[in-house]
C-alpha cells in the first residue's frame, strides 16, 4: 500500500513562492503517474500538474510558466515549486498517485491520495 504525505504549504503574499513536497512510502509502483491537484471548498479537485515514471510532464494552463513539478526518485518524493503565486492559487493541494504511466486528468482515476496541504496567497 502506497502512502503519500504532503508538506510545504503555508501562507504567502502574492508574487511569492512555495515548494510543496509529497513523500511516498510503502509499496512503490514500478510504473506510475503522480499528480498535484488542488481544491477550493465547494469546487471539484482540478489537476495542476503531473509527471509519470518516464518523466513526461504536463501542466494545466493556469500554472504554466509559474509552477514546476519534479521528482526525486532516490527519495521517492514529488515536488511542486510554485512561483509568482496569485490569490486565486489559494487552495488545498493534494498529491495523488496511480500505477501505470498513463496519466488521467480526472481525480477519480487516482487510487492513492495524501492528506493535503493548505496554500493561502494574500493580495
Amino acid at each position: 500500500q502506497v502512502q503519500l504525505v504532503e508538506g510545504g504549504g503555508g501562507s504567502v503574499q502574492a508574487g511569492g513562492s512555495l515548494r510543496l513536497s509529497c513523500a511516498a512510502s510503502g509499496y512503490t509502483y514500478s510504473t506510475y503517474c503522480m499528480a498535484w491537484f488542488r481544491q477550493i471548498p465547494g469546487k471539484e479537485r482540478e489537476r495542476v500538474a503531473r509527471i509519470n515514471s518516464a518523466g513526461t510532464i504536463f501542466y494545466a494552463d493556469f500554472v504554466k510558466g509559474r509552477f514546476t513539478i519534479s521528482q526525486d526518485k532516490a527519495r521517492n518524493t514529488l515536488y511542486l515549486q510554485m512561483n509568482s503565486l496569485k490569490p486565486e492559487d489559494s487552495a488545498m493541494y493534494f498529491c495523488a498517485a496511480r500505477s501505470g504511466d498513463f496519466c488521467y486528468a480526472a481525480a477519480n482515476m487516482y487510487t492513492t491520495w495524501g492528506q493535503g496541504t493548505q496554500v493561502t496567497v494574500s493580495s
